[in-house]
């Protein structure tokens, strides 16, 4: 699949959602910010156990 084909696609996907009425998503700030602290967290455990004793 070439990339302007998957931009349309999800351009679809994301306009069927208004479009039954479900209003909007998470704020896209929140759902960026909460991943990024979730990876944050899961490199710090990595670190942990990855200590050279």
């Amino acid at each position: 699949m070439k990339l302007p084909e998957t931009a349309h696609t999800l351009a679809l996907l994301a306009s069927s959602g208004a479009e039954n009425g479900g209003g909007h998503g998470p704020d896209p700030l929140v759902t960026g910010g909460s991943a990024l602290l979730v990876l944050l967290i899961l490199l710090w455990i990595t670190t942990r156990f990855n200590r050279d004793r």
